[in-house]
């Protein structure tokens, strides 16, 4: 197959959506012109200059960092359509009207170069009626795209092909948007909704149909259906908030407009609920209108009351009960909710055994397989289980006789049986859809493999469902040591090969154990191998120091026993440092505290595009001991090294504030801004590929000579240095912006950074600052309001200020 390079994109739409896919690909470096209608009054791209202004403000943000807006180009129909002919791929993402846009097809098919693809993002429109308005020799090339909001965050992508479109096409769209823009792509079959929204919206309506029929509260039913569920922590009435109820209700619609009962047996469930009918006639739209199902007012949230229209007090849950029951192994777990005497278990077990009905009803009409159900519900609507990985884990006969009994008994929403591949067949004999050999099709009448595409080779581990073939990390390749902290392995033979080290600990924190491993992986790597790669499969990286490991060390030995520890902790950064083979951090979520100096200290970082790299130890009262600091320090002598200027403090100031402030990159992009990653770092669109380009990038600097870099004192601003920011750092605490223990700690951070009691210019090692950190560190881990806020963290797991 050739390769779909894509130089440039065009979006056209300026709307919510349509800005923040072209946010999205200015994140991942591929250039765009973002087109809408021409304005009435000023410039004639006055609404797509608009919209990019207003990407820098949105929260959270589309952009990994915000003035990367200004590399989006404004454009309008009236004046522009000549550049579509350089754009490769052109997404339109305008308001979900079929006669709109048709009526741009028509509009721009003079302008599509040959070679382009031309994609929908819609939500629900039918692809093949958008297609039928191109001219015949585009349609090969034309199909949907449905990005999910936000896009930057969301990994979910569906495909939809036309009866028309090239094989070849989609193919290329999928490589792109895997690779390239880091999405998990799923192919849905041209119905109403695709899939994601089928079964994601259904399933809400079926929530608040059932929320009816026991008569839960919004804020209970949320409580139940969050994380405690597996599901998105916002639950299902906060979602629908967050997402519009306008919104949700256009997607409803499409469900009323397009199906019929005779279509579709769940068609009764599909009409408007009557709160959300009584919100929309409020004009209460969800969180984009400051009210819907709930409304914050000062610190509180209420929630709306269908009877009086009104809003009254929310923030009830329900009882722990019903968390233990959630908290069982799934057979156990269903049973006990079928069985439950209270309204809320017996309103668990209602929405799912209802969302297992319409997913096995609907598979065989809405997608190729199991596979793409539960890999949409993954990661378009943030559940932890797809609803065939939860029902063949609880048992898939026994699951199955409940449900269909449920049916036979007019409980459920539907009359339609299960249908008979169900209980018969080779599912049955399998226990479930999801085996070795693939997932199931009703259409096939067979378990069907993943798709085999090139870029699939990059994912090594890729997210796999229960029951599909595939070993994971934690046992693959060849293990050469391993303990309950660390495991030491390869995947490699030959003379290039790559040690792997990935860390057990929980929140792959780094405890003595640890550090122990990384020290013999190293003399491992040194004696015997190409180079090493740091990773440990999903995130975080690393959230740093074991804090718990390190107080009892501290209450039986004190202060000296820390200092100990710490200075292992440092020996072991400066031995990644000067490594005599490339050592490679690949990084995926939070690298925090000893997590990102572990990073820093590597000789390349292959991160994640959503990776959160900072330097956070004020937060628990203390500050970076592992040579964070002095990292600050030497690349502020490094850059000022490129600099006419004599002044070492500019230099400083950027990583000073980082680490005073415990700032944390919202992004890669934003991580490398901070000199926590480098311009030669990598950064990657997709979180399965960090292990592949990490083992690559590692192989290539060892193929090219690699050499450690020399040790070399370098200057540092000293004690004036000091008193600048001192007296910025007072300013503050009279300001009321920083407490006066914040104070004292930025103090003793001013204090490393810039050296301690030296001349400015004076010359030092990395080993004499690591030293300050110590200090510094050691001293504060002593200190009765540092040792508030390390208990406060361990025991809250949120930062508290005193």
């Amino acid at each position: 197959m050739s390769r779909f390079a894509v130089k440039k994109v065009a979006v056209l739409g300026a709307g919510v959506m349509g800005a923040q896919i072209a946010a999205h690909l200015v994140n991942v470096k591929v250039p765009v012109i973002l087109f809408d209608l021409p304005a009435k009054d000023g410039p004639k791209s006055g609404i797509a200059e608009k919209a990019i202004a207003n990407l820098k403000k949105l929260k959270p943000s589309p952009l990994g960092v915000a003035g990367d807006a200004d590399l989006i180009q404004p454009a309008n129909y009236e004046q522009h359509l000549k550049l579509l002919k350089g754009c490769d791929l052109i997404i339109e993402a305008i308001a979900e009207r079929m006669d709109w846009k048709t009526d741009l097809y028509q509009k721009i098919a003079p302008f599509v170069a040959k070679h382009a693809i031309v994609a929908s993002n819609t939500s629900g429109l039918s692809i093949t009626q958008l297609g039928a308005a191109l001219p015949e020799a585009l349609r090969p090339r034309f199909c949907g795209i449905h990005f999910f909001n936000p896009p930057r965050y969301m990994q979910l992508v569906e495909l939809i092909a036309t009866p028309a479109t090239d094989a070849q096409v989609v193919d290329q769209l999928e490589a792109f948007a895997t690779s390239t823009l880091g999405k998990g792509v799923v192919r849905a079959k041209d119905t109403p909704n695709f899939i994601a929204n089928r079964i994601g919206i259904a399933g809400m309506l079926g929530t608040m149909q059932e929320v009816e029929n026991f008569g839960l509260g919004y804020d209970v039913v949320d409580d139940l259906t969050g994380k405690k569920l597996g599901r998105a922590s916002s639950g299902t009435f906060r979602t629908a908030d967050v997402v519009g109820l306008d919104t949700m209700a256009h997607v409803i619609k499409t469900l009323q407009d397009n199906l019929s009962a005779d279509s579709d047996p769940f068609y009764a469930s599909y009409a408007t609920p009557p709160v959300l009918q009584k919100l929309l006639d409020l004009g209460q739209l969800g969180q984009k209108s400051g009210a819907g199902f709930y409304k914050k007012v000062g610190r509180d949230i209420l929630r709306f009351e269908l009877d009086s229209e009104d809003y009254v007090p929310g923030g009830a849950k329900a009882d722990e009960v019903y968390a233990r029951m959630l908290k069982k192994p799934a057979a156990e777990r269903l049973k006990l909710l079928r069985n439950a005497e209270g309204a809320p278990g017996k309103f668990l077990w209602a929405i799912l055994r209802n969302s297992f009905h319409y997913a096995a009803v609907h598979l065989e009409g809405i997608a190729e397989s199991a596979r793409d159900v539960d890999q949409a519900m993954r990661w378009g609507f943030g559940m932890r289980q797809g609803p065939f990985e939860l029902w063949q884990e609880a048992g898939w006969l026994e699951v199955a006789k409940m449900v269909q009994e449920d049916i036979d008994a007019g409980k459920a929403l539907s009359r339609a049986p299960l249908p008979a591949w169900v209980f018969e067949g080779p599912v049955a004999e399998a226990g479930g859809v999801h085996t070795a050999a693939g997932s199931w099709s009703p259409a096939q009448r067979q378990f069907v493999a993943r798709r085999d595409l090139p870029v699939y080779a990059r994912q090594l581990f890729p997210e796999r469902l229960l029951g599909e073939a595939g070993e994971g990390f934690e046992t693959a390749g060849t293990t050469l040591s391993e303990t309950d902290a660390l495991r030491v392995w390869t995947l490699d033979e030959g003379e290039d090969r790559v040690l792997i080290a990935s860390i057990k600990n929980k929140m792959h924190a780094i405890s003595p154990a640890v550090m122990e491993g990384l020290m013999e992986a190293l003399e491992l790597a040194e004696a015997e191998y190409a180079g090493m790669v740091i990773w440990s499969g999903d995130a975080p990286f690393s959230v740093g120091a074991d804090l718990q490991a390190t107080m009892p060390a501290f209450v039986v030995g004190g202060a000296d026993a820390v200092e100990s520890i710490e200075q292992e902790l440092q020996q072991l950064m400066l031995r990644l440092r000067y490594a005599q083979v490339p050592v490679v951090a690949g990084i995926h979520g939070m690298a925090l505290g000893g997590g990102c100096e572990l990073a820093v200290h590597c000789a390349r970082r292959v991160a994640h595009m959503e990776s959160y790299i900072g330097l956070v130890e004020v937060g628990v009262g203390l500050v970076p001991g592992a040579g964070g600091l002095t990292y600050i320090a030497r690349r502020a002598a490094e850059n000022a090294a490129t600099s006419t200027g004599k002044d070492l403090l500019p230099f400083l100031t950027e990583g000073f504030t980082a680490a005073a402030m415990a700032k944390v990159g919202t992004s890669a992009l934003e991580s490398r801004q901070l000199g926590y990653l480098l311009d030669s770092d990598i950064i990657v669109a997709h979180k399965d590929e960090v292990l592949f380009v990490a083992l690559n990038e590692a192989r290539a600097l060892a193929s090219s000579g690699w050499r450690a870099p020399h040790k070399r004192l370098f200057p540092v601003a000293g004690r004036s240095g000091i008193a600048t920011i001192r007296g910025s750092l007072v300013n503050m605490r009279d300001g009321g912006f920083i407490s006066d223990h914040d104070q004292y700690i930025a103090t003793l951070i001013a204090g490393v950074v810039c050296g301690g009691d030296v001349d400015a210019g004076t010359l030092v090692s990395e080993e004499y600052l690591m030293q300050l950190e110590r200090k510094a560190f050691c001293g504060l881990i002593a200190h009765p309001k540092s040792q508030e806020r390390i208990l406060g963290m361990l025991s809250t797991g949120k930062p508290l200020r005193n």
